[in-house]
């Protein structure tokens, strides 16, 4: 008889926000996404609803971290927030791996001291291209924000950019960062998202070019590996 004695490692999820509606009942909620990212992995999972005040106590009641996407903005008064930000703080000073996906991005950036607005510019959405910094390479990610951060935390680290979204990426430490692209959202996701916003928060042209970007090759996949070895500790950044 063969056992797995593959070490399992407890992710603690930070649901900040809901999908709800037809998309929620389709493809479930943000953490179910990173369920579903993460699906081969060995991992164990804990989610904390922090829309309903559910936060964590400290940042060693889990092995790693993943704060979630939302439609919320950061800026918000919401209850939840500064609280959330409180424990972001510990969560970076405790060096527990830590990633921070769209609205964790920018909480985790307005948390240590950066600012977040909506941006004039407007909106990101589809097949994404930016700079890796770290790795000195072009990165296709998917993107859906206009939110975006416009002023970096003094000690945060630039690790991916584009020239519509300089702070795509910020290091905290080499088990700590964020990301404002998603690497957990699917293309049927995102299409059905786009369509669902098309004439509502998107141009119709708009739309219609951000549904063409996505039949171009991407790379979440690779990314969606790399930080599954930073939450097991396996790799540093």
């Amino acid at each position: 008889m063969s056992l797995d004695l593959e070490k399992k490692t407890t992710v603690g999820i930070i649901q900040t926000g809901r999908i709800g509606g037809s998309l929620g009942v389709k493809y479930g909620e943000y953490p179910d996404m990173f369920k579903e990212l993460f699906e081969d992995e060995p991992f164990d999972f804990v989610t904390y609803a922090a829309i309903d005040m559910q936060l964590p106590k400290h940042p060693l009641e889990c092995d790693a971290w993943v704060i979630t996407g939302s439609k919320h903005g950061v800026y918000e008064d919401f209850n939840w927030v500064k609280p959330l930000e409180a424990f972001i703080r510990k969560l970076i000073a405790s060096g527990q791996p830590t990633v921070g996906i769209c609205f964790g991005h920018q909480l985790m950036a307005q948390a240590m001291g950066g600012r977040v607005e909506k941006f004039a510019g407007g909106w990101s959405v589809g097949r994404t291209i930016y700079s890796d910094v770290l790795n000195n390479r072009e990165a296709r990610l998917l993107s859906f924000h206009q939110d975006q951060v416009v002023q970096a935390p003094e000690n945060a680290e630039l690790i991916l950019t584009s020239d519509f979204c300089q702070f795509a990426g910020l290091k905290y430490s080499p088990s700590c960062f964020s990301l404002q692209p998603h690497p957990e959202h699917t293309l049927p996701f995102l299409v059905d998202l786009i369509n669902q916003r098309r004439g509502v928060q998107l141009d119709p042209d708009f739309a219609d070019d951000s549904l063409a970007s996505l039949a171009e090759s991407n790379d979440q996949q690779q990314y969606g590996q790399w930080i599954a070895e930073i939450l097991k500790g396996e790799r540093r950044i």
